[in-house]
């Protein structure tokens, strides 16, 4: 007679004492920042330098509508970067630079001053200049970061977006900004492919007379011959930048200035620019980046997202770089040339801390725990987890099998719009449980409510709500302020309460649990159901590698549970509706939940459509299932998964 597993919140892992023992942040900071949260933000904005001191911490007169750190002025590049150099530390590694072909680079603070001057010289004899828009469409190079310090520099606000995009995507947001500049590549490469990508470039801004110059900075070279060109409007990043001076004189700018717009895709109608400013932003980034990833002079550090994702932005670039750290950035696949790859990468150079995704665990979990086996390890003291809600069983395989049972592991809740991570565990304070990202930062405050706002109880399905203001917060949605205050204020409009779209549930200790978006909450029967909590019952049985559910329209249950699977020893690709392992999935789901919680429809596919940054669109499938149209597809990663999926899917109705 088998037994049921320990509930993931009654597994606790505590700090281990060594950790706590030199953690930058103690169990005081909470009480501290919950007594005076104004002084506690003061506190920390105080870690960045200032040209001229803030003299209100925080204006909320007009929420949603804050501002934070009135009357401050300061240069976000600058605390980034120079004040590393003024402070005799140019001499220490700022990047290493990993391509996918093999190729690398290793930048020190001072070679990244001077290359962030000289581009911030070039671009201002290109004409750009503050409150310009500056779009960039780069894989993850280090020129894609200069280029983001180099705009900070002269005030113009940048726009990242990720390199595998369509024309059609990057055309919408050249326009929407109303970018001068958009800055590529000839090419990238992709899984050991070189791809041309400037004629995808040429086609986003024709006709856009807005868009002034196109610098173009050579990547693949020979290997995507003909680059097609604009006599007049294209530059080459060589010729124009290298000539450049490495003096450069940076402005100070207004803490609410600007600093960068970033697209999320929403559930219909066309992507949020979500605009955030400089001070509180950084503030926040920088403070929060420091605590929860304890860093520390000797880490290196590797925050595995594409930079034009807001993880990236961050924990990738304004974070890490404000804070002096060294990190790794790596341009290509995880997978290529082998499944190892972040592995082989962790052990070149040491890397003590690693920041992943739920979706790439699960991917290294179906290779099993030889994979990391294979490679030394030993140098990881700490792993994180972003993007969306973890499974317990991938928490406790990453635990055990890439940090050695030794790690804690940092599971963060935040979104494009709060910035930075609101809902963290601080690895030497918080004892850790498996899928839940804990409680509330210091000088945070989140809970779970119910429609009409009330608290609610232990175990109870809500949504997430952060209850008061924090400096890292969006201060609109680019040219559609409406558009901001109805998506994520005027629910609770009269709480002055910011509506964060996800369901969630508070444990009895107080652990907030995230599952999944507001729309991924089933409804069955009047049971609310979280999508979250059923694939992580399905990932739990040994034969589920990965898992998506979505609910379908019944007219006896209002909705019934579609789960979508991807086997770890694959599955025949002409037999989604493999009926044995249904059953035996059906029974496990029931067992781990209830029978409640049994899939009606379980189908075997081969892959799952996601985001770049790793989340798995299910709204996709929940369209498809219900037999309506998407909405927005332009942030998907691979077209060809859904295609997959919805092959399955009428192969799998077919033979109902």
């Amino acid at each position: 007679m088998s037994t049921a597993p320990t509930p993931a919140e009654d597994l606790l892992f505590p700090p281990p004492p060594e950790f706590t023992a030199q953690a930058n942040v103690g169990a005081r900071e909470y009480e501290r920042a919950a007594a005076d949260p104004e002084a506690f933000w003061a506190e920390q904005a105080r870690r960045l330098q200032w040209d001229e001191p803030f003299t209100t911490v925080f204006d909320g007169s007009t929420l949603p509508t804050a501002q934070w750190f009135t009357g401050g002025r300061l240069n976000v590049a600058v605390n980034c970067v120079d004040r590393h150099v003024a402070a005799g530390r140019g001499d220490k590694v700022a990047l290493h630079w990993e391509g996918e072909p093999g190729d690398s680079r290793t930048i020190t603070y001072a070679q990244l001053k001077d290359e962030v001057c000289r581009l911030a010289n070039a671009l201002e004899e290109l004409g750009v200049g503050h409150g310009d828009r500056v779009v960039l469409y780069l894989p993850v190079l280090p020129e894609t970061i200069v280029t983001t310090m180099a705009c900070a520099r002269i005030g113009a606000v940048v726009s990242l977006v990720f390199g595998g995009f369509s024309a059609e995507a990057l055309r919408f947001r050249v326009e929407d900004t109303g970018a001068k500049l958009l800055v590529c590549t000839d090419g990238q490469f992709r899984r050991g492919t070189a791809v041309a990508v400037k004629a995808a470039a040429d086609e986003a801004v024709a006709g856009l007379e807005h868009v002034e110059h196109v610098l173009v900075l050579r990547r693949t070279g020979e290997r995507t011959p003909d680059v097609p060109w604009t006599a007049g409007r294209d530059v080459w990043w060589h010729e124009l930048v290298e000539r450049q001076s490495t003096e450069h004189v940076a402005p100070s700018f207004d803490a609410e200035n600007p600093l960068f717009i970033i697209y999320t895709s929403g559930t219909t109608g066309k992507p949020k620019g979500l605009v955030h400013t400089s001070g509180g932003y950084l503030t926040h980034t920088s403070w929060s980046h420091w605590a929860v990833f304890d860093v520390k002079d000797d880490d290196v550090y590797w925050c595995q997202a594409d930079l034009a994702w807001v993880t990236a932005h961050s924990y990738e670039m304004y974070g890490p770089l404000s804070n002096g750290v060294t990190q790794v950035i790596y341009e290509g696949s995880p997978l290529t040339p082998h499944p190892g790859r972040h592995f082989e990468v962790i052990e070149k150079y040491g890397v003590t801390i690693y920041y992943t995704a739920p979706t790439l665990v699960r991917t290294f979990m179906k290779h099993g725990p030889e994979l990391p086996a294979r490679f030394d390890l030993s140098s990881l003291r700490l792993l994180g987890s972003v993007g969306e809600a973890i499974n317990p069983e991938a928490w406790t395989w990453l635990h055990r099998e890439v940090g050695g049972g030794r790690c804690p592991i940092v599971d963060t809740w935040w979104q494009s719009e709060t910035g930075a991570a609101v809902v963290a565990p601080l690895p030497g304070v918080t004892p850790l449980k498996p899928g839940s990202g804990t409680v509330p930062l210091p000088g945070l405050a989140a809970t779970v409510v119910d429609e009409a706002g009330a608290e609610c109880a232990p175990g109870q399905t809500g949504v997430l709500v952060i209850t008061r203001p924090w400096p890292g917060m969006a201060r609109t949605v680019w040219r559609d302020h409406a558009r901001f205050v109805k998506s994520y204020w005027e629910p609770y409009a009269a709480q002055g309460w910011y509506l964060a779209g996800d369901a969630a549930t508070k444990d009895a200790d107080g652990y907030i649990w995230i599952g999944g978006r507001i729309d991924d909450v089933l409804n069955v029967s009047g049971h609310r159901l979280s999508s979250i909590e059923l694939e992580s019952a399905l990932v739990s049985h040994p034969r589920v590698a990965e898992a998506a559910v979505v609910g379908a329209p019944d007219e006896t249950t209002g909705q019934r549970i579609v789960a979508f699977v991807i086997t770890r020893g694959g599955a025949p690709a002409d037999d989604p509706g493999d009926s044995a392992l249904a059953d035996l999935l059906r029974a496990h789901v029931a067992q781990q939940i209830g029978p409640v919680a049994r899939p009606r429809d379980v189908v075997v596919v081969p892959d799952l459509p996601k985001t770049r940054s790793g989340k798995i669109m299910r709204r996709l499938m929940a369209d498809m299932t219900a037999g309506r149209g998407g909405g927005d597809v332009t942030s998907l990663q691979d077209e060809t998964a859904l295609a997959a999926v919805e092959t399955a899917w009428a192969a799998y109705t077919a033979s109902r």
